[in-house]
């Protein structure tokens, strides 16, 4: 143990320096002595800065309507974000396209997410078309706060999929410390019913009150609270965000052809779906070391390899599954909606 320790000292003070966000992981970042001499909250006023300081230099960009939604609520919901006399034939190729999957069951709800890589740009060029239109990239790099290129999805959610075990991503969360972009192009409506994202408006910016809430979960035990919120990804309640002064939870039901994109340091969670049934959702993430002060440099970015990224993180913990696991499990070959 002594000479793990002494091993891996330099690796968490490294991580320090990253995105890297378990308090459970790594003694440092969940280091309740180093919390209370403010680490934690460092980190974080620091990765906010950055990114406030990035994305004005992005801003310019970005439709200013997009861009006013975005920095008072932390999403911007837009529908019709393809013109709707196109909408239905991609919508279709999408559905009927069959390639390589994988799934992940979480509590009652299982996610299916096929990779838009090469072959499924080449199909569905109308696809390839969306992915490259210069308002939508100039809004995802803005979200991002860098010139990134979001990892690509078409994922499947199946609500009420069986199993006694709530789905954890139902319950109100940040993903992390630092800011990071997730987006859904939805292809079907979304109602209350079907469990629509969720999304406390404002709450992706750093005020004195997030601030001290920070704090506060910094000196937790991380071994005597949820591994979620132990890991980095914090659940939150009512009451603490009431204390933040944050208004109420806005569930986003919206019609097919609606695109939301959010910030996802922001409070958020996906609403509980009160019938069994699936949705289908071109969905999109990014995020990168928040402590980086420019815009672009992502080698992983560049065309020819952005598009191949998801299987080459897929192979690569396929072969690292003892060592760090793997919870997306191929299914082989399907289209979106097919099941067993």
């Amino acid at each position: 143990m002594i000479i793990r320790k002494a091993l891996m000292a330099p690796v968490w003070v490294l991580q320090l320096a990253t995105g890297s966000k378990s308090f459970l992981d790594n003694p440092l970042i969940g280091s309740q002595r180093l919390n209370r001499r403010g680490l934690h909250v460092a980190r974080v006023r620091l990765a906010d800065s950055l990114c406030r300081w990035r994305r004005k230099r992005l801003a310019r960009k970005v439709r200013p309507d997009w861009r006013e939604a975005f920095d008072r609520d932390g999403f911007v919901a837009i529908p019709d974000i393809v013109p709707p006399a196109e909408f239905a034939a991609l919508r279709e190729a999408v559905l009927g396209y069959e390639g390589p999957a994988r799934e992940m069951r979480q509590g009652d709800a299982i996610t299916r997410r096929m990779a838009v890589d090469p072959a499924m740009l080449q199909a569905i060029p109308a696809l390839r078309r969306l992915l490259e239109r210069k308002d939508i990239v100039a809004l995802f790099h803005y979200v991002a706060s860098y010139r990134i290129t979001p990892l690509h999805y078409v994922q499947t959610i199946v609500s009420k999929a069986g199993g006694n075990d709530p789905d954890p991503q139902e319950v109100l969360h940040a993903d992390s410390f630092h800011s990071s972009l997730k987006a859904w192009l939805f292809l079907n409506p979304v109602t209350i019913e079907d469990g629509p994202f969720t999304y406390v408006p404002g709450s992706h910016r750093f005020t004195p009150e997030r601030l001290a809430w920070e704090r506060e979960r910094s000196l937790a035990d991380p071994r005597a609270i949820d591994r979620l919120s132990a890991r980095g990804s914090p659940r939150i309640g009512q009451r603490e965000l009431d204390a933040m002064k944050l208004p109420a939870p806005r569930a986003l039901a919206v019609a097919a052809n609606t695109l939301v994109v959010a910030d996802t340091v922001g409070f958020h969670a996906r609403g509980p779906s009160l019938r069994s049934g699936e949705r289908v959702e071109l969905w999109s993430y990014a995020r990168r070391n928040p402590f980086l002060p420019w815009l672009g440099g992502d080698p992983s970015s560049l065309p020819g390899i952005a598009e191949r990224r998801v299987g080459i993180v897929w192979r690569v913990r396929d072969r690292l599954a003892k060592q760090i696991g793997q919870p997306w499990q191929p299914v082989g070959h399907r289209t979106p909606t097919e099941r067993d």
